[in-house]
C-alpha cells in the first residue's frame, strides 16, 4: 500500500461513517421496536443526533479530507430535514384559547407555589398531571379565584375558567390517568383530554415502553370515537412526538410545538431539558404559538399554546 492510500483511509473511513449515521436518521421509523424496544429509545433521542454532524466535520477539517467533509453534508440534510423547521420560531398572533399542561410532580414540596406560577401564566384552560389527594386539595384551594370550573379524577385535573360539561375518565389504564371534558368557551365547545401515560424505564432489559404503549392505544381508541370537531389533548406522554409507538395518537393529532413553538421546546428533565414529553396535541383547531414555561417546583416544564378556531 502506498503512502497516498494509507493518508486517504481515515478520510474514506470518516466518509463511511458520516453516512451511516444519516441512514438511521433518515430510516428512524423503521428501526425495530422488538426485544429492548431500540426504536422507541431512538427516536426518543433523535433530535440529539444532530451533535454528531459537528464533531464528524472537525474530524475532516483534522484530516484535511475533502470526501469525509462532503459525506457529512447526509447526516447534516437528513438533520435539517427532521427539525430544521422546528428550530425557526413560528408564533404569530390570534388565537382565542390559550392552554397550559403541567405535569406537577406528585413529589413537588411546593404545591401552592406551583399554583400561583400558572396562575400567572393567564392561560384560560389549565390540565395537572400526576396529582396526589393532598396536592389536589392545595390545587384547587389555590386555583379555585382565577379557574372556578374544575375536574379531578384520580391523578389527573383540568382547571377552567369556562364552564365544564360531560366530564368523565377515560379509560386507558386500571388506575384514572386520563380524563375529557367539554369546556363551553365563547367561541364553541371544545373536547379536552388531560392524560399522563404510563412511565417508561431505561434498564439493563432495555427502554420498557409496554404499559405506556397499551396506555397509548387505549387513547387512540377513545380519540377515535370522540364526536366533538374540536379537540385538545393536554399532558405527559412519556415519549415524544417522533416516538413511533405513540403513532395510534399522534397520527390523529397535530403538535402545536411543531406547527407554532420556537425551538424543539424539551420539557423533561426540569434542571437541564433534554426531551420533550409533555405536549399539547389538537385536531380542529389551529395552533397559533407554543411555548415552555420557567420551571415550577416540579421535574417536568409546563407547556402551553395559543389555539385558533
Amino acid at each position: 500500500m502506498t503512502e497516498a492510500s494509507r493518508s486517504r483511509r481515515p478520510g474514506r473511513l470518516l466518509a463511511a461513517v458520516a453516512v451511516l449515521c444519516a441512514v438511521p436518521m433518515a430510516l428512524h421509523a423503521w428501526v425495530p421496536n422488538t426485544g429492548v424496544n431500540a426504536g422507541s429509545l431512538f427516536q426518543t433521542l433523535l433530535p440529539w443526533t444532530g451533535l454528531g454532524v459537528p464533531l464528524l466535520l472537525v474530524l475532516a477539517a483534522v484530516r484535511r479530507s475533502r470526501a469525509a467533509a462532503v459525506a457529512v453534508l447526509a447526516p447534516a440534510v437528513v438533520w435539517g430535514t427532521l427539525f430544521g423547521g422546528v428550530l425557526t420560531d413560528k408564533r404569530s398572533g390570534g388565537g382565542g384559547l390559550t392552554v397550559v399542561s403541567h405535569n406537577v410532580n406528585e413529589g413537588n414540596t411546593d404545591p401552592a407555589g406551583t399554583a400561583r406560577a400558572l396562575v400567572g401564566a393567564g392561560a384560560d384552560v389549565l390540565a395537572l398531571e400526576e396529582l396526589s389527594d393532598a396536592s389536589a386539595f392545595v390545587y384547587t384551594r389555590e386555583l379555585t379565584t382565577a379557574y372556578p370550573h374544575h375536574a379531578v379524577i384520580g391523578g389527573v385535573g383540568i382547571w377552567s375558567r369556562y364552564p365544564l360539561a360531560d366530564v368523565r375518565a377515560v379509560p386507558i389504564m386500571p388506575w384514572t390517568r386520563a380524563l375529557r371534558a367539554t369546556a363551553r368557551t365563547p367561541d364553541g365547545p371544545v373536547a379536552l383530554y388531560a392524560v399522563h401515560l404510563a412511565s417508561v424505564r431505561v434498564s439493563a432489559a432495555g427502554f420498557t415502553t409496554g404499559r405506556r404503549n397499551e396506555a397509548a392505544r387505549e387513547l387512540a381508541a377513545a380519540l377515535r370515537a370522540e364526536p366533538a370537531p374540536r379537540v385538545v389533548v393536554l399532558g405527559d406522554f412519556n415519549g415524544t412526538y417522533l416516538d413511533g409507538a405513540l403513532a395510534p395518537v399522534t397520527s390523529q393529532l397535530r403538535s402545536a410545538q411543531r406547527e407554532a413553538g420556537d425551538g424543539l421546546g424539551f420539557t423533561w428533565p426540569a434542571a437541564f431539558p433534554v426531551v420533550r414529553i409533555d405536549d399539547v396535541l389538537v385536531r380542529g383547531m389551529t395552533p397559533r404559538a407554543a411555548w415552555t414555561l420557567p420551571a415550577t417546583g416540579s421535574d417536568h416544564l409546563p407547556v402551553a399554546a395559543t389555539l385558533g378556531r
